[in-house]
């Protein structure tokens, strides 16, 4: 599928799917290993952690391991932040000398106050000028080779509610798709999204507008298929405790039911392989370390699942996999 728009340098080919479901990037979260299980399991388009430009510029081997992608997760774009158009624009070339992304991605929506304070994701609502030169930026230094994409909340606060410019000014910058989360930076994960701003957006932009938040089933992505101009979906949290949520809202949106039930075995022995994942690709160090980094993993997989809640204060604890396999053994299956 592409997208037609006439102030678009690209036509977006990577979209192969009608209404994409996307994989939202989330720090420490979306590495390749759970991007692989996301793939298995029918997301479409994902997109990496972000990076900081200024990181890639001053120690790029450091970082570049957060800009490493794998052929079976295409289309996959780059996540870049940061505030300086001509840095953000140099880093992008570094990236795309060394890996072969289908967009790169530029973060104006992450509220976390590490991000912020630099100056980068959201804050950047609160300077639209900026933010559109860091857009030109980008797209002036990649040129031809490749999309560039964008991501937004609504606004900084209920009192500076600026999608609709923010989308103009990029689409003007020559972003070729703009994704939208429906809350305020000010709001961070809390509230609902609203998505009447995201469709006034959709509706008004040449550029597809995707949409993001609150999608925590497949019906509620079937409901904002119907009823707004979205052209897709992202969908972040919800697949970090469900990352089925991909292949049953593609079977809803084509046969108009969910899939059967699965039964609880699925979930503990998905929950065993991306720890061994994990573990075999040595990408969070040794196994205590990398046992330290499963715990919110497993404690998000393992909410709301029937016999958890008892033994979650021993998964906060888990230090093996020995021994994580010890408690799931107790657990229904």
């Amino acid at each position: 599928m592409t997208f037609p728009g006439p102030t678009s340098p690209f036509p977006l080919p990577f979209i192969k799917t009608d209404f994409p479901l996307f994989l939202a990037p989330m720090a420490g979260v979306t590495d390749p290993i759970f991007r692989t299980i996301c793939k298995e399991l029918g997301a479409d388009v994902m997109v990496t952690e972000f990076v900081s430009a200024e990181g890639i510029l001053q120690a790029w081997e450091r970082n570049r391991r957060y800009t490493k992608i794998e052929e079976s997760h295409r289309p996959i774009g780059i996540q870049l932040f940061g505030a300086d158009g001509a840095h953000m624009g140099e880093a992008a070339r570094i990236i795309l000398d060394h890996e072969k992304p289908d967009f790169i991605d530029i973060n104006f929506g992450c509220p976390v106050p590490k991000v912020v304070g630099k100056n980068g994701g959201s804050s950047l609502l609160k300077d639209l000028p900026l933010l559109a030169s860091v857009a030109a930026g980008v797209v002036k230094a990649v040129g031809d080779r490749i999309p560039v994409t964008a991501k937004i909340r609504i606004g900084w606060d209920f009192q500076n509610l600026c999608a609709m410019d923010a989308c103009r000014l990029l689409e003007d910058a020559g972003i070729s798709m703009i994704t939208i989360h429906g809350r305020t930076r000010s709001q961070q994960y809390s509230g609902a999204a609203n998505w009447d701003i995201i469709d006034e957006c959709a509706r008004a932009m040449s550029v597809p507008v995707i949409g993001n938040g609150d999608i925590a089933t497949a019906q509620a992505a079937a409901y904002v298929k119907e009823n707004t101009a979205v052209s897709g979906v992202m969908i972040g949290r919800a697949a970090m405790e469900n990352p089925w949520i991909f292949a049953d809202t593609r079977y809803f949106l084509l046969h108009g039911v969910l899939p059967p039930a699965r039964q609880p075995r699925e979930k503990t022995d998905l929950i065993l392989r991306h720890t061994r994942m994990a573990l075999d690709s040595g990408h969070y160090g040794d196994e205590l370390h990398t046992m330290r980094h499963m715990r919110s993993r497993i404690l998000a997989y393992t909410k709301g699942f029937p016999g958890a809640k008892e033994m979650r204060s021993r998964l906060v604890r888990v230090s093996s996999l020995r021994e994580l396999e010890e408690l799931l053994s107790g657990l229904p299956r």
